[in-house]
């Protein structure tokens, strides 16, 4: 194991473990089996969140753990802190999960329930935002905001997507134009929107599946934003699904079942999810398969943008 995976384990007092890493995406995550039960050992991603941000996340977490939800709990190192650093890198615990994930990024989806998971799925993420409106921050809680500025703004929160260098120019043409009518949409629409905290990051690896209970995990990116975006997030990601209307009716129906929720500008949010990924992939381009991530998202969201003017 490397240096700073050592140290963080002493620092929680985990001995006599077996760590294994499972994921490098904006953290390194390492799972942890000790006699004290089984954690996630995340290194953070060097300048992608600030401490003030990482420990706000942290505080969240315990909140929607003690409110029911079936969310990572995070584990106080010896010093008695939620957050650690760590030869320059901050780091956390929080409990391991288990579950099943929804799936994987670009596979068919292989579920023996298709409609019930993604009804339990739009019920959960209701659940989620009644208990986020219910929960009283502490002070200082900070996290970004997927507002109209985070999302279509001069710097959203994951980069300006029209700049991605790779785009032609009627690509980027599209886009602009895109952007302005989505901020003319969104800015009509503002004082009713439903806005407040949110996951911000609902794909199919983020939610487990453990029998009839669904888990989130993965909160990196949550922070306050417009509730269509979350259930975006979810929709974009499984549009090539043979059965994609009936899995949108049934996402909607869980969510609906538990929670007011205006959904008239949902197509919308999609296209606006799917032109984030063309900002957020392009400080990652030349990692390893970077470049047909890249290309994914930018025909994905051309042709969602293409749609919206047809």
């Amino acid at each position: 194991m490397s240096s700073p995976v050592e140290a963080s384990l002493a620092i929680w007092g985990l001995t006599d473990t077996h760590c294994e890493f499972v994921a490098g995406r904006e953290n390194r995550v390492y799972h942890v089996k000790s006699a004290r039960g089984d954690y996630a050992l995340r290194i953070k991603r060097p300048g992608y969140r600030e401490r003030d941000e990482l420990v706000a996340e942290l505080q969240w977490l315990e909140a929607m753990e003690k409110a029911g939800l079936h969310v990572p709990r995070p584990l106080p190192s010896r010093n008695g802190r939620l957050l650690e650093c760590v030869d320059t890198f901050f780091v956390d615990v929080v409990s391991w999960l288990p579950g099943t994930p929804l799936g994987k990024s670009r596979q068919p989806l292989a579920l023996k329930d298709r409609l019930g998971a993604f009804h339990a799925i739009g019920s959960e993420m209701a659940g989620l935002h009644a208990a986020c409106d219910a929960w009283k921050r502490p002070p200082g809680f900070k996290r970004c905001h997927w507002d109209l500025e985070g999302l279509l703004g001069d710097t959203p929160v994951w980069g300006r997507f029209w700049e991605n260098p790779t785009l032609s120019e009627d690509t980027r043409e599209l886009f602009l134009r895109f952007r302005q009518a989505a901020r003319d949409r969104v800015a009509e629409l503002c004082p009713d929107l439903d806005y407040g905290l949110i996951h911000a990051d609902l794909v199919r690896e983020n939610v487990l599946l453990d029998g009839e209970t669904i888990k989130i995990i993965d909160f990196d990116d949550g922070g306050f934003g417009y509730r269509q975006f979350d259930m975006a997030t979810v929709l974009l990601k499984n549009m090539t699904e043979p059965d994609y209307p009936d899995l949108k009716a049934a996402l909607i129906e869980g969510y609906l079942s538990r929670r007011v929720l205006d959904l008239t500008s949902l197509d919308v949010f999609i296209t606006i999810r799917a032109l984030s990924y063309v900002g957020w992939i392009v400080p990652r381009i030349h990692e390893t398969g970077g470049t047909l991530r890249n290309e994914r998202f930018v025909a994905e969201a051309h042709n969602l943008c293409t749609a919206f003017f047809q």
